[in-house]
Parts: structure tokens; sequence; C-alpha cells
């Protein structure tokens, strides 16, 4: 299991999780910040440090914010570079 950054850090970006986790497995984006699955230990401090509850173990993502889960992995797969193209359409969804 991982953690996962879902729609409330869009456009937002506290930081406040990038911060507490111990192994920075955090990142920003250009419009959210992302967590990677490779190096999430899986401690769970980032939740409470999201003062937006944006952080949600991937097991406990509402449905409404599925898709975030795959957003959060596939950052990953590129060159983290860029944010996941159905990023803007999420958020313009208001997801």
């Amino acid at each position: 299991m991982t953690y996962v950054i879902t729609a409330g850090c869009a456009d937002i970006m506290d930081r406040a999780c990038m911060e507490q986790c111990p192994v920075d497995a955090i990142v920003p984006g250009q419009r959210m910040a992302y967590i990677n699955p490779a190096d999430c230990i899986d401690c769970g401090a980032c939740v409470p440090a999201c003062p937006q509850n944006a952080v949600f173990a991937a097991r406990l993502v509402p449905a409404e914010l599925a898709d975030y889960t795959a957003v959060n992995a596939e950052f990953f797969d590129g060159d983290g570079s860029t944010d996941h193209p159905r990023l803007a359409e999420l958020v313009d969804r208001g997801l």
C-alpha cells in the first residue's frame, strides 16, 4: 500500500506533507504534489500533516477521487517534469 494525494492539493500545494515525509517520497509537480509509490514507506506521516485533507491510504481513496491514484503513479512513469495530462480535466470537473 502507498498513499495518494488527491484534489485538495490541486493548485494549493501547502507542502506540510513534504516536511513530514521521512523519506522524501513527496515531490512537487506544477499544480500539486505527488507521492512516489516506489519510495513511500507507508508510515502515514503525511496524512495528518495535510491541512486540505487531500492525502489518503491508497485503499481508502474515496470513489469519486479514484482517478488520482493513477495520476500519482503515472506522474513517476515519465520524467516527473510535468503534471499528468488528466490532472487539468479532473480539476476542471471539481475532482
